[in-house]
């Protein structure tokens, strides 16, 4: 018998059944990024990283200087999935208070 496996009674014999371990691989991760524009006041952005990246105070003055200074800054990363939903809802947000601000996703290790 093999190391590993289990004999499974099956009527006129036994079938020799070998166990294995799926592999399982990391989802890839996508990065949002935040881009500067010149209209969007630096608070609304520090309540947006706030918010919807749950940064502190200190952490989301930090990106959104950064944005500033460099013309963009990552946010987070996530799952594609989770990473397009926060860059949406960031999206919609400005739109409805009437800022330019603009989040992207894109695939980590592609900046």
């Amino acid at each position: 018998m093999v190391r590993g496996s289990k004999a499974v009674p099956k009527g006129d014999g036994d079938i020799l059944v070998q166990e294995s371990k799926p592999e399982l691989k990391e989802p890839p991760l996508y990065q949002v990024v935040m881009i500067n524009d010149d209209y969007t006041p630096m608070e609304f952005v520090v309540e947006v990283l706030q918010v919807f990246f749950s940064k502190s105070r200190e952490q989301a003055t930090r990106i959104m200087l950064t944005v500033h200074t460099q013309g963009r800054a990552v946010c987070g990363v996530y799952t594609r999935d989770i990473a397009e939903s926060k860059a949406m809802q960031v999206n919609r947000h400005a739109r409805d208070n009437q800022h330019p601000l603009l989040c992207e996703i894109e695939a980590v290790g592609e900046s």
